[in-house]
């Protein structure tokens, strides 16, 4: 169930970021592309209308944001103890790392659920209500976007979702902290899909084609009677 919620937290932000590229690239090509005097073509692409494509790329980013920093706690990214803290002796230290990992999962705790009074207010609290058929009083329909002109409460949807995950993000590195003693570390010089071994390997080929090299050069210097 972990792994699964660990993909769909990875393909959620490389979807995002692949989809808003796209966008902002279709985007800038038409608003070029209609500044040309093409005869039919410039009165088509003036007909599109591609002014949402500003707005629902923003959107996309706070989504990306959201859930991109809940990668970043599972990842280790987020997540670091500085030089006063390993200072300390274990035991201290270890009570240290727990009170800041705590302070972390309250914060987003909080953060999701006033999230989720808002998201409730400004529209679910009406979808539900008429979908399930609720007689609830003062219902209001809510805000939509002024460009793409859906209900807002879709985007700020990312608040307490992001939020609740990260929470839960918290919660997992500390219970995985008290277990092994070890924070999540992110290697940002390490590539998937190369061994390490490989790479030394590699290192120590190199070293020596360079050190064959300068023998080379070295024998053909005294062939020629010191001359290089």
């Amino acid at each position: 169930m972990l792994k699964l919620l660990d993909h769909l937290e990875e393909w959620l932000v490389a979807t995002l970021i692949g989809a808003a590229t796209a966008i902002i690239f279709v985007s800038v090509a038409h608003r070029y592309a209609s500044g040309l005097p093409i005869p039919v073509v410039q009165d088509w692409l003036l007909s599109l209308n591609m002014s949402w494509t500003q707005e629902l790329c923003i959107y996309m980013f706070v989504w990306m944001a959201k859930f991109g920093a809940a990668y970043g706690v599972r990842t280790g990214i987020h997540v670091g103890v500085d030089v006063f803290i390993n200072s300390l002796n274990s035991k201290l230290r270890a009570k240290f790392v727990v009170i800041g990992l705590s302070g972390g999962a309250l914060f987003t705790a909080i953060i999701g659920t006033l999230g989720s009074a808002f998201v409730w207010e400004v529209g679910l609290r009406y979808v539900v209500a008429t979908t399930f058929g609720f007689d609830w009083h003062d219902l209001t329909e809510g805000p939509v976007s002024p460009d793409l002109e859906w209900p807002v409460w879709i985007f700020y949807l990312a608040i307490p979702l992001g939020s609740y995950l990260m929470c839960f993000r918290f919660l997992q590195v500390i219970v995985s902290f008290i277990r092994t003693g070890e924070l999540p570390h992110h290697d940002a010089g390490h590539v998937d899909g190369i061994d390490e071994k490989e790479i030394g390997d590699y290192s120590i080929t190199i070293k020596e084609k360079n050190s064959n090299r300068g023998e080379n050069n070295t024998t053909a210097t005294e062939a020629n009677g010191g001359k290089p």
